[in-house]
């Protein structure tokens, strides 16, 4: 943590600034409470930056990452969590069934579904998607907001092991 803390602004958001997808503005935010005690305060800092956010700013966050088990354009990081638990492996049928699913789900909710995929498999993931789908609104948004720390949190595990 000396080493992070004595980066500047610039510095720590390049380091730092994608373990939220396509939201740096987590880590810039985070930047002002410097000095951090642990990679956990450092993480539980950049979770109160999100949950401080308006509800504008925390929805252009889950709609920034990509849907799960489709082809669509998305960041080396995802595509390396989506291949560690077979999602780039789908055959024809699970294929077409998870493009089937994230349509639904972004339909019903306006974000896509999010899930930490470390550690699952596309079985895992398609029968929570298959679950998830039955949640209200809300429950939806709060599961959500909690999988994209759950991500943030094994990203930043790689980057300080």
């Amino acid at each position: 943590m000396e080493e992070v803390n004595q980066m500047n602004k610039e510095e720590f958001v390049q380091k730092v600034g994608w373990v939220f997808e396509h939201s740096p503005w987590v880590t810039a935010e985070a930047w002002d409470c410097m000095p951090f005690e642990s990679r956990e305060n450092l993480l539980q800092t950049m979770i109160s930056v999100v949950q401080n956010a308006d509800e504008t700013k925390q929805l252009a966050l889950l709609r920034a990452h990509p849907d799960l088990g489709t082809r669509l354009q998305m960041s080396k990081v995802s595509q390396k969590e989506q291949a560690g638990a077979g999602l780039d492996r789908l055959s024809k049928e699970e294929f077409e069934e998870f493009v089937s699913l994230n349509k639904m789900y972004v339909n019903k909710f306006e974000f896509p579904f999010i899930m930490a995929v470390k550690g699952q498999s596309k079985e895992t993931i398609l029968a929570a998607m298959k679950q998830r789908f039955h949640n209200s609104y809300e429950e939806e948004y709060n599961i959500a907001l909690r999988e994209v720390f759950k991500i943030a949190e094994f990203r930043l595990n790689d980057i300080f092991s």
